[in-house]
């Protein structure tokens, strides 16, 4: 029985091994790639609209890094390393969140967290787009229902704006065990397909 079954297991086992040490890899690469530190902490607006530090992977030039979160990075953008662009293609910047959600900052589905100074054609986001606050009623997360819809990304208009608070907040009067888990299966369904045809 064990010949049928070793291939599966040592498979699983490598799969495992990779997964646990691809930010090894992954800080390395940063490191390798262009000078600074692997990560990058930015304050961002957590539940009730406190004040939470989340961490990334590094995708950025450190000189030209804006900490405070109002320039929004958008696609081509000079800022971003050669490394940087396959890491926020992948999401694999994203890996170093899973921390702020044992933490307690983050969950793991939630609306994201937008950088305090975010702006929008040029406005404070909060004062841009109406409603912007209801959004934080829950605590953010890694992944929610604007990132599976297809909406993710910069918010480069206040329209744009309006629609994914719409959907940060049907998040939030709808939670559920049952909407997290389809979102989060749905999430895979865009890294990995969708996102293999960008």
């Amino acid at each position: 029985m064990w010949p049928l079954v070793k291939p599966v297991f040592d498979r699983l086992f490598a799969l495992a091994v990779l997964v646990c040490i691809a930010p090894v890899l992954i800080a390395i690469a940063i490191k390798l790639d262009s000078p600074g530190p692997v990560l990058f902490r930015q304050h961002r607006f957590g539940r009730h609209r406190r004040i939470i530090p989340v961490t990334k992977f590094r995708t950025m030039r450190h000189d030209l890094t804006d900490h405070g979160g109002r320039q929004q990075a958008l696609r081509g953008d000079a800022r971003v390393t050669r490394l940087g662009a396959v890491l926020r293609r992948t999401c694999l910047d994203e890996l170093p969140q899973f921390w702020d959600v044992l933490a307690g900052r983050l969950s793991v589905v939630g609306p994201r967290p937008h950088p305090l100074k975010m702006e929008v054609e040029g406005i404070p986001a909060e004062l841009a787009i109406a409603n912007y606050h209801a959004r934080h009623e829950v605590r953010p997360g890694i992944t929610g229902l604007v990132q599976v819809r297809g909406n993710s990304g910069p918010v480069e208009t206040i329209a744009k704006g309006r629609d994914r608070i719409a959907h940060d907040i049907e998040y939030a009067r709808r939670q559920s065990l049952w909407l997290d888990l389809r979102i989060i299966a749905r999430t895979f369904h865009v890294l990995l397909v969708q996102r293999s045809n960008y």
